[in-house]
Formats: C-alpha cells, structure tokens, sequence
C-alpha cells in the first residue's frame, strides 16, 4: 500500500520538525515541511501531536532460535519488537547449534526470511577452533563476527590468545565483544560458594562479575584492536571504569573502537536486586548507581555510541531458581524505545539524543544499507508515538513469548502507536498491543555498504 502520514512531528538527524512524509512501496518518496497533497489509492493518517521516528535498529538481541524455542523464537520476538518501534534487529550467534559455520549461520537467516516481522542479520559466530569459517563471512550480507570473551552458551568462549590474535589480525569485519575475564568470574564464583553455598543473594552478582572482570577484559580487546587496527564494537558497557577507554573526539564514521549502553544498564541499578531478583540478573550485571549514572554520561558525551537491549529471554520458572543456576538475561525490546522516552521525560536526554543513539548511530555504526534515518530514497522503515499516553507494563500487554518483563508494574508516560517495516503498517496500536500486529509482510535481511 501507499501512505501519506500528515502533520507529523519528525525527530530525525538532530532536528524536530512538522511535516509530512509519503510511503510508496517499500521506500520513503517525500518528505515534506510544506505538507503533501493526497493522491489517489493512498491511505491517509493524521498524525498531529504524534511524534514520528526512523524505526529503531537494535544491534544485540538473542532470539533464542533454533534450539531454544520454549524461551523465545524469531516470530515472537520480532512481534514484540515492532510494538516497541525496533524495525530491525541483529541477533547473537549462542542458539543451539551455536552458529559456527556458514550453514548454521544460513539456517538462521533462512528461518528469519520465513517468520520475522521485523528485519534481521545474524552475526557469525567465533570459537576457539573456527577462524577458518569465521572469516568465510560475507561482509555485505552480514552484520558482524561475535566473540564472548567471557562464558556463554555452549562452544562460545574464545579465552586462547592464539585464537584471539588470528581473529583481530585477519578479520576485516566488525568484531562484536561480550567482555568479561573469565578467570575473575571463576575465582568470585569459588570464593562466594565457599563462603555462603547456595545461599548466594541476587544483591552479590555485581560482586561475582565484577567490574575489575569487565575491565581486564575490555582493556585487553581494546589493546588488541589498536595493535592490529581491528573495527572493535565493545557491547553492553556497566562500569564507570570502562570509560575510559573509549574517547569522543572523533566523528563515529571514524572510530575504530566503539562501545554500546543497554536499556538495563541506564535504567536498573544494584539497590534493586533484593525486589526484583533473578528477573534483572543479566550479565555483565547490573551493578552500582554511579555507574548507571555514569554510562548515562557516556551516552550523552559520546563515549558511548549506541544503545540497545541485549533482549534475552528465560521462562519464569527458569529465573526462580536459585542464584547458581537461574540464567541471566531479560526481555526488552517491547519496552526499549518507552523506557528512553522515559528519561526524555525525566529531562535526561533529548529525542534527537534518543533517535541518534537508537537510529542512526546503529545504522552508521554498521554501514547498514538505505535504513535508520527518515529521508527520501530509503526503506520506510519508521516508529509513530505518543509521548503523552500513559499505560502501565502488565503481563496482559506483554508480546515476550516468556510472558514477563522486567518492567512489569511500570507506568511509562509515552506509547508506540505505529510502525511501519518496509512500508508495511505492521503495528497499529489498538486497546492491547496483543491485538495489534498485522502480519501483513515479513522483515528484509540487512545488507551493509562494506
């Protein structure tokens, strides 16, 4: 279908704007300030006093597909994350298989091609004994390699240097990192069931994936990534100290070396463990409110480039077990966009801040291909919403196939009321977002100008 969207206010590449855009296909044909006139066939929605956004691109989320589908799949979880306006997402390599060759890696896209609503790209992912494959990789057609230099699902931890060097010498793509030393973490965790058993509290996560965990291992791909000139993209920042090793003086289509906040990681902070427990135990974790305050900071000097969710569900039976063996990892995507909308609210950070952070630093970032950004000529892919529409995060307006969220019990002063995938009207907010996705195309595979 065509669509003339009248009397938006458009928040795109630093600026705020009334005007009117028009979608043909699957592209953004005009964008006007001086408003557009109908055309015949076209649908027209009036969207004064709503604001409109380029559709958010998540750069870190596990869909849990294949293997793993009683905690989520790429359908269900690309339906919640077009009611929270993300139109295009790029999801980590710890399935079950772990894709670790370029049939697996294939699987994953040909079961996307089939099921997701929103758009998608996979990264490949990096063991210690598959560089050969790893660097098979098609750069144009994939987003980037993933590394866990820290424990993860199944054959996923890279800890041999010699593996390590191959890797940041000879991949000429982005090496995405999940950095946390593995040694610390195994020492913490011995001390801690020496000293309480099983009865560790949630409150000692921060504790056992430390920030000095964090730091020895970010500080050691950061020096790997200057000795060898490697593109690094360090993923979900939660330490003050971190910071410094990221610096702002350059343009982000220069950096070399980027780094990525969570939503959790600006929002949660470790005075919440005792009421919410397993349900905000990611990993890195959740640590101290100076250090939420100061990846903020980062977000807004620029030390930290992007934002994005690391969506990961479990099953709520999965999360009430015991510290030891419940997982880490939350769904966020559904909330993602409301919870930033949130801290524009709380006078924190902008909506042009919000929409570069989520939009088009992600887009640059990864040289995705015609997406990110409202203008003419690119896919029209886009999120419509309602800073003044308060509702509250219940279990009955949860997409998340795990049926919870984190936050749940929340009320957030601004709703998703459209978004648009590839021209598509995919949702359209009626009383329940339950009730409001229209399945009316599937997401397009990201292509990268590499």
């Amino acid at each position: 279908m065509s669509y003339l969207l009248k009397n938006a206010s458009i928040v795109n590449e630093g600026s705020i704007f009334v005007g009117d855009v028009r979608i043909e296909n699957d592209i953004i044909k005009t964008i006007s300030k001086q408003g557009l006139q109908p055309e015949n066939g076209e649908e027209v929605i009036d969207l004064t006093g709503k604001h409109l956004l380029p559709g958010l691109i998540d750069d870190q989320v596990h869909f849990r597909e294949p293997g793993l589908t009683h905690k989520a799949e790429i359908y269900t979880e690309s339906r919640a994350a077009v009611a929270g306006g993300i139109t295009s997402f790029m999801e980590m390599p710890n399935t079950v298989p772990n894709a670790l060759t370029q049939e697996l890696l294939q699987d994953k896209y040909d079961i996307a091609a089939e099921r997701s609503i929103a758009n998608y790209s996979f990264y490949m992912g990096a063991s210690n004994d598959n560089m050969d494959e790893v660097l098979k990789t098609d750069p144009k057609m994939v987003c980037g390699v993933k590394v866990f230099m820290g424990s993860s699902t199944g054959n996923m931890l890279v800890d041999n240097e010699t593996a390590l060097r191959t890797l940041f010498g000879k991949c000429k793509m982005l090496i995405a990192t999940h950095c946390e030393d593995e040694d610390t973490i195994r020492a913490n965790s011995s001390a801690f069931k020496e000293k309480y058993g099983n009865e560790v509290a949630f409150s000692m996560h921060p504790e056992i994936r430390s920030e000095k965990a964090c730091y020895l291992s970010s500080s050691f791909a950061v020096g790997l990534a200057k000795e060898y000139n490697t593109r690094l993209h360090i993923l979900h920042i939660s330490t003050a100290k971190e910071l410094s090793l990221f610096e702002n003086s350059l343009p982000l289509k220069e950096k070399r070396i980027t780094a990525e906040a969570c939503v959790h990681h600006l929002w949660f902070d470790q005075s919440q463990y005792d009421e919410k427990g397993a349900l905000i135990k990611w990993n890195p974790a959740v640590k101290s409110a100076e250090d939420r305050d100061a990846i903020f900071q980062a977000v807004l000097d620029n030390k930290i480039d992007v934002i994005a969710t690391d969506h990961a569900p479990h099953t709520l039976k999965e999360k009430s077990l015991d510290y030891w063996r419940a997982p880490s990892g939350g769904p966020l995507v559904q909330h993602a966009l409301v919870s930033m909308l949130e801290h524009y609210h709380n006078g924190k950070i902008s909506l042009e801040r919000i929409v570069e952070k989520m939009c088009h630093a992600p887009a640059d970032m990864f040289a995705v291909e015609g997406r990110g950004y409202l203008r003419e000529g690119f896919k029209a892919d886009l999120a419509i919403v309602d800073l003044s529409s308060d509702w509250q995060v219940e279990k009955e307006n949860i997409l998340y196939k795990c049926g919870w969220s984190p936050f749940e019990g929340t009320t957030f002063k601004s709703q998703v009321q459209k978004t648009f995938v590839n021209g598509n009207l995919v949702y359209d907010l009626k009383s329940n977002p339950l009730d409001s996705i229209n399945e009316v195309a599937n997401g397009q595979r990201l292509t990268f100008e590499r």
